[in-house]
């Protein structure tokens, strides 16, 4: 038997799956070779990303609608690429929500409602992954933080959900290193997706650009698969060592100022 029949398929759970984020990542992991389970909340959105993806890959992907802030919704996304590929490498935490929460006026349940998607939703994934790791001792965790974990903004609750989950990533770290797992984030300027398109008028989103691109050290703005790039490398075997760090993707924006 060879190597290649010998080593089973690495497989890579990627949350927020359908967005245009999401999308970039997966096709990027199935490219290097990951099986991949899209999970997402919203199961038209899903289909149609799957449907989006070059068709050698079709036979690779496994769509789960999941609500990430829901236990029992987690528990059946994770029993369900057990029950199809047996295994999971890589969690890829992208799903995540930015509403606007100023603390001018702060509203809690917004507040919470960020929380739950983008620090307690990871760690729902975590710990349902956790059975796996244990079995197989190794496993990797990749999670979507932002520039504003240095730098904040305006969305108080959007900016502390991200420096929390550098956090909870260096717990993960500290805490599961011993089953041979690690975890990183990776850490995003602006960048050009429906979620950021949806801020505001085309114009506002459009000076908005502008004026990141201008403060930012390279004078350019990223762009999806700059970050679908730094999540494969912190997946691959090629980072085993590394864990507990924040890879910015940012252009050298993690050092300017905040735009005002």
């Amino acid at each position: 038997m060879n190597k290649t029949e010998s080593t089973p398929a690495r497989v890579a759970v990627v949350t927020g799956g359908a967005g245009g984020l999401g999308q970039v990542i997966s096709e990027v992991l199935l490219n290097d070779g990951f099986r991949v389970a899209m999970l997402d909340l919203d199961s038209e959105h899903l289909k149609s990303a799957i449907s989006k993806l070059p068709e050698q890959f079709q036979g690779n992907v496994l769509p789960l609608e999941t609500d990430i802030t829901e236990e029992a919704s987690v528990h059946r996304a994770l029993a369900a690429v057990d029950s199809h590929w047996g295994r999971l490498d890589a969690l890829i935490n992208n799903a995540g929500i930015e509403i606007g929460s100023k603390l001018t006026d702060v509203n809690m349940l917004d507040w919470e409602r960020t929380f739950s998607v983008n620090v307690a939703g990871p760690m729902r994934l975590i710990k349902h992954a956790l059975p796996f790791w244990l079995r197989q001792q190794e496993g990797t965790v990749v999670s979507i933080g932002s520039r504003t974990w240095l730098s904040g903004s305006d969305d108080a609750a959007y900016a502390s959900s991200k420096a929390a989950i550098v956090g909870l990533m260096r717990s993960v770290a500290f805490g599961l290193g011993p089953l041979g797992v690690n975890a990183n984030v990776v850490a995003p300027s602006f960048v050009r997706t429906p979620l950021n398109s949806s801020k505001g008028s085309q114009e506002y989103v459009e000076d908005y650009a502008r004026q990141f691109e201008a403060m930012t050290p390279l004078r350019r703005l990223i762009e999806p698969v700059d970050v679908a790039n730094a999540v494969a490398f912190l997946a691959s075997r090629r980072a085993r060592n590394i864990t507990g760090e924040v890879l910015h993707v940012a252009a050298g924006s993690q050092m300017a100022p905040a735009i005002r």
